[in-house]
C-alpha cells in the first residue's frame, strides 16, 4: 500500500502542552519562517484541564492562534493526557509516526526536568528522543502502517524552565539570533490569555529578559538557547565567529 505523503516539514517542535513551544523557542520558530523554512508543531497533549481555559476547544483555539502569528506550516496536537503523560510504547509510537509522516531534518524537544512545573515535561523529552529513535527502524511495519522509515538528521533540546541556572550537558550549545522575531513570539505567547491573565505579567517581563540575556551574550539584541544533541563542528573559523 502507497501512502500519500504530505510536503515535508525542515523543522518540528515537540511540546508536552500548548505554549510550551512558544515559551521556550518560538522566536526560533517565527525566524525560520521568516527564512524560508516549513515549521510545524507537535504538542502531546491539549493541556486540559487547566484552571483558567473554559474548555479544550477553547484552549486549542489559542494554539491555533499562537500558530497564526509564528507563520507555522503544521500544528498537531495529539490525545496523550494532560497532568499524567508518562512515557510509553504507545506514546512514543504514536509521535513516532508524525515523524515518519512529515519527515523533520530537525527535531526541536524538551531538554531535561523542569523542577516546581509539571513532570509532563520530562515525560515528553524521553518521549521524543525515544520516538526520533523509532522513527528509523525498519521492519515495523506492523507498528507504522506503511509510513515509510524516516532518520531525523539532527536532534536538538531547549531549556524550558527559566528558573533554572543548570542547563542540561549536550554535546553544545548555541544563541539563535531571534532580534527580528521576538515581538512575534511575545504576541504568540499572549493569544493564550486563559493562560497569561493580566495577573501573569511577569512570565513575559522573565522571558523577554531572558532572551535579552542570551542574546547580548552572544552579540544580539534578542535570542533562545538550544542545546545540540552531538557535538558541534566548524569547518570555516572565522565565518562561524566572525560572520559580518
Amino acid at each position: 500500500m502507497t501512502i500519500e505523503l504530505p510536503e515535508p516539514l525542515d523543522v518540528i517542535a515537540v511540546g508536552a502542552h500548548p505554549d510550551d513551544v512558544e515559551i521556550a523557542v518560538g522566536g526560533t520558530l517565527a525566524r525560520l519562517v521568516q527564512q524560508g523554512y516549513r515549521v510545524g508543531i507537535i504538542d502531546l497533549t491539549n493541556g486540559e484541564p487547566t484552571p483558567g481555559s473554559p474548555s479544550p476547544g477553547h484552549r486549542l483555539e489559542e494554539a491555533r492562534s499562537a500558530a497564526a502569528i509564528l507563520g507555522i506550516h503544521v500544528r498537531k496536537t495529539m490525545t496523550l493526557p494532560n497532568r499524567c503523560l508518562f512515557d510509553s510504547f504507545l506514546a512514543r509510537i504514536e509521535l513516532a509516526r508524525l515523524f515518519r509522516l512529515y519527515r523533520p531534518r530537525i527535531v526541536l524537544g524538551i531538554a531535561g526536568k523542569t523542577p516546581m512545573a509539571s513532570p509532563d515535561h520530562w515525560q515528553a523529552m524521553q518521549i521524543t528522543d525515544a520516538a526520533v529513535f523509532y522513527s528509523r527502524l525498519s521492519k515495523w511495519d506492523d507498528e507504522f502502517g506503511g509510513l515509510p522509515v524516516h532518520t531525523v538528521p539532527r536532534q536538538l533540546w531547549y531549556p524550558l524552565g527559566f528558573g533554572m541556572t543548570d542547563l542540561p550537558q549536550g554535546g553544545g550549545q548555541f544563541v539563535v539570533d531571534i532580534s527580528q522575531s521576538l515581538s512575534l513570539k511575545l504576541e504568540a505567547i499572549r493569544a493564550y490569555a486563559s493562560q497569561f491573565p493580566p495577573g501573569k505579567e511577569r512570565v513575559f517581563r522573565l522571558v523577554e529578559s531572558q532572551n535579552r540575556l542570551w542574546g547580548t551574550t552572544a552579540g544580539f539584541e534578542a535570542g533562545e538557547l538550544v542545546i545540540c544533541s552531538t557535538t558541534l563542528g566548524v569547518s570555516d573559523l572565522v565565518r562561524t565567529v566572525c560572520p559580518d
